[in-house]
């Protein structure tokens, strides 16, 4: 992490500067001195392979020998998964490359000529510009197991939105074809209802087996119970028998036959990268100490840890806030104090866990009823809610790096005199 004067510093008059335009089949750069010079006559294009990735790093060399520059500086924007090889190339052959922000970008680019046209001619010089003036940051590429962890907690993060829409798209089918079977189960997913929906998910065709052939499935599938017994299934057959549910036929029988083998599928998965993730996460220092945070599961920490990395790379947990878009911004010109309010850019994990935490646990419950009813400067609902996220941020970093056990207690403390604090319901 370094502050903008660090940045601008890192540019010397020894340095090659380079704004690069990523493109999905070709990237377009230009070479700038730290004064903003440019010191070739025009736009230098190459491939995403590795001819073109050597024809570029042969005309980087040139320019360097040429111009006295000993090291080199590549800007460019984050330009969805088109950077991948490209940042290894890069780093495997001792260059830096920064990150410079699409919006800024966009918002500079009209100072040369007064015009937001876009071309792979003035993108690259932009790019250099901003490095230039300090107004980048190096991404962070995570390695090893903190990569395995970014990979897993990914792929079960699309797994689960494949598994929310194929669930969507089974209930949707049954709305239309039998409403009544999402009243008989509460869950469309219960063992014993996916059963006679794999065999006869229509009326009539539960109608047809009738409730003693129903309860003979169960049987010879060996479940047992309330939800196997012949009230069960009288109850479904009741239910058929009432339906106001649209005649369906061959047709609609496979959809939902698709649909149900689609969504068993995607649970396989999902118990699959679950597993794998835990595995990965465990291996993780201290880990297992941040699930002793009631109200914290594994996806969380796992997730923590996948947008983080390695927690050593930060100095204190005001860095991790920041990084994780709670940083608070104030707007304010002359004698005008504008509102102070939070920049939203950054990580979503934090953000999405204060919910169910403040509910779950009783300490941070009511270090939230604290922020909202104290008589100074009460916040309101999200405002607490972003300082709660701040302080399970501090307790993450804490156990990470230090390995001490969660003490609700004294976390309490450590924000004000416990008589200050409303008793938890």
């Amino acid at each position: 992490m370094y502050t903008q004067n660090e940045k601008i510093e890192q540019v010397t008059e020894s340095t090659l500067v380079l704004g690069v335009d990523i493109g999905s089949s070709e990237h377009y750069v230009r070479a700038f001195d730290y004064r903003g010079r440019e010191l070739t006559k025009k736009v230098f294009r190459f491939s995403t392979d590795i001819n073109g990735f050597n024809s570029f790093y042969d005309w980087v060399t040139q320019i360097c020998i040429k111009h006295g520059k000993n090291e080199a500086m590549i800007g460019c924007e984050p330009t969805g998964h088109y950077w991948y090889t490209f940042y290894q190339f890069v780093k495997d052959h001792g260059m830096k490359l920064a990150f410079v922000n699409p919006a800024s970008v966009k918002k500079a680019k009209e100072l040369d000529d007064n015009s937001p046209k876009k071309t792979d001619l003035k993108d690259p010089k932009t790019i250099a510009k901003l490095v230039i003036d300090g107004r980048y940051s190096f991404p962070y590429v995570p390695e090893g197991i903190y990569a395995e962890i970014r990979e897993v907690v990914s792929s079960r993060d699309r797994i689960m939105k494949e598994l929310n829409a194929a669930s969507n798209r089974i209930q949707r089918w049954l709305k239309i074809y039998f409403p009544e079977y999402l009243t008989v189960y509460k869950k469309f997913d219960t063992t014993t209802g996916m059963m006679i929906l794999e065999k006869a998910p229509l009326p009539d065709m539960v109608k047809a087996l009738g409730a003693d052939h129903i309860v003979k499935i169960w049987r010879q599938q060996k479940v047992r119970g309330k939800g196997a017994s012949l009230n069960r299934a009288k109850t479904l057959v009741d239910a058929a028998h009432d339906s106001v549910g649209k005649p369906g036929g061959q047709g609609a029988v496979m959809e939902i036959q698709m649909l149900l083998e689609d969504y068993k599928v995607k649970k396989q998965q999902l118990e699959m990268v679950t597993s794998v993730m835990e595995e990965l996460t465990m291996q993780i220092p201290n880990a297992d100490k941040m699930l002793s945070v009631n109200g914290i599961g594994l996806v969380t920490v796992a997730g923590f840890i996948s947008e983080v990395g390695d927690i050593s790379r930060f100095k204190n947990p005001k860095q991790i806030q920041k990084y994780a878009g709670f940083e608070l911004v104030e707007n304010s010109s002359g004698k005008h104090k504008g509102r102070t309010t939070i920049s939203k850019r950054g990580r979503k994990i934090i953000y999405q866990v204060v919910l169910p935490l403040i509910r779950i646990n009783q300490e941070f419950g009511s270090i939230y009823d604290y922020y909202r009813k104290r008589i100074k400067n009460p916040l309101k609902g999200r405002q607490a809610m972003i300082a709660v996220g701040c302080k399970l941020i501090r307790v993450f970093f804490a156990i990470m790096t230090k390995g001490v056990v969660f003490n609700g207690t004294k976390m309490i403390e450590d924000i004000h005199r416990p008589t200050q604090l409303p008793q938890a319901a």
